[in-house]
Order: C-alpha cells, then structure tokens, then sequence
C-alpha cells in the first residue's frame, strides 16, 4: 500500500519530535521542561536519518517531514524568543517552499551555484563549513532561548561576557546561512521565471506550426 510509507519507523520518529516539540513549547516559560524535550528531539533527528538508511525505509516524504518538523522547531523558538524572530521565520519557510518544490532531490540541483553555497551543500552538509552553516541555523535559537531565560547570570562574575562568543560565532554560521537561503530563493525565482519563458515559446512554436500546415 502506497500509505505504508506514513508507518516507516523513521517517519514514525518524526511524528514523537512534532508531539515533544509541542508539548515543549507548551511550558516555553519553564526552560527545565522545554530544554530537555526540543534536545531529545533534536537527537532523534540524527538517529531517524540512520535508521532510515539501515531499514531501507527513506522516502520522499520522510525527508520532507524531517525538515518541516525542523522548521516548526526552530519557527517556535524565533517567534516567541523576539518580534523580529518572524523575518527569519518567514526567510526559513519561503527557502523550504523553495528547495522542497524538487522533492528529496533538493541537495542535489546546486551545479549553478556560486562556490560558497557549492561548499556550504557540499557532501550534505558534512564539511567544517556546512557544519559550520547548520550550527548557526540550529543551535542559535536554541542557545539565545538558553541565554535569555535564565535568571541571573550575575554569578559568573567578570566572565560573563564569555555567554556572548558562542552567540557570535552562531550568529556568523547563521548569516552564512542566510546568504545560502537568498541565493535558493532568487535561483527558484529565475527558475520559475525561465519555465514561463519556455511555455511561451513552445506555445508560439506550436501555433507557426499549426499555421504552417494550415498553408
């Protein structure tokens, strides 16, 4: 059956860090309850990926729900963390329109790309750089949740300023990854803009055809 595909463990695992997720952001004023259960979601996202491989169950839509439920996740944390979260949210969910209009392919249709987004996709992200890039897009939300909900960080004493360099550091991966998600935006606007072009030009065709055998 073609719905066995929705039962596939992998995507069965998806399902558990939508629900964790949830219920996370149920408590989102209660870091001790929301730490843990987007961090135990954020695990499973590593394992259901391995699973997939070792069960021979990856699927188009398998790789479609791992990013959406990565995009909920992270659209979560950006909207309640500050105002202007939802521009980033907005940047996130305009590049996956985008990038998954291709399917699970999506990884795969760079060859036009300039050489830092080439080095950003290059071997699905597992480069120092692509790491580098999915650091700042994951874990940035994350840390500044971290950082913001906790009640005084008074006690670190003159170190504190130590809290501010992860968030630089993640900051820069995710400006990097801003810069890859505007060059996927533009190309799929090129993209869809070239396929009017052709479907006007195969119509013409078609019609100085139909005129010519007509004479």
């Amino acid at each position: 059956m073609k719905t066995a595909v929705l039962l596939y463990v992998p995507n069965i695992i998806g399902y558990v860090r939508l629900l964790l997720l949830f219920i996370g952001f149920f408590f989102y004023d209660r870091a001790y309850i929301l730490l843990p259960l987007y961090s135990i979601a954020a695990i499973l996202d590593s394992i259901d990926g391995c699973l997939a491989r070792r069960l021979n169950q990856t699927s188009a839509f398998g790789a479609w729900l791992d990013v959406l439920v990565d995009n909920i996740g992270r659209s979560l944390l950006w909207c309640r963390l500050y105002s202007w979260g939802i521009f980033i949210v907005c940047v996130e969910w305009t590049t996956f329109v985008c990038t998954h209009t291709m399917g699970s392919r999506w990884k795969q249709n760079f060859g036009a790309a300039p050489w830092w987004v080439k080095t950003v996709m290059d071997n699905g992200f597992r480069t120092p750089i692509g790491v580098f890039t999915v650091a700042g897009l994951h874990v940035l939300p994350l840390y500044l949740y971290f950082y913001e909900h906790q009640p005084d960080w008074n006690f670190l004493g003159h170190i504190w300023f130590l809290l501010i360099v992860p968030i630089i550091v993640l900051a820069m991966g995710r400006l990097l990854c801003l810069m890859t998600e505007l060059w996927c935006i533009q190309a799929h606007i090129r993209e869809l803009i070239g396929l009017e072009e052709d479907k006007k030009l195969e119509s013409l065709t078609s019609d100085l055809r139909a005129s010519d055998s007509a004479t």
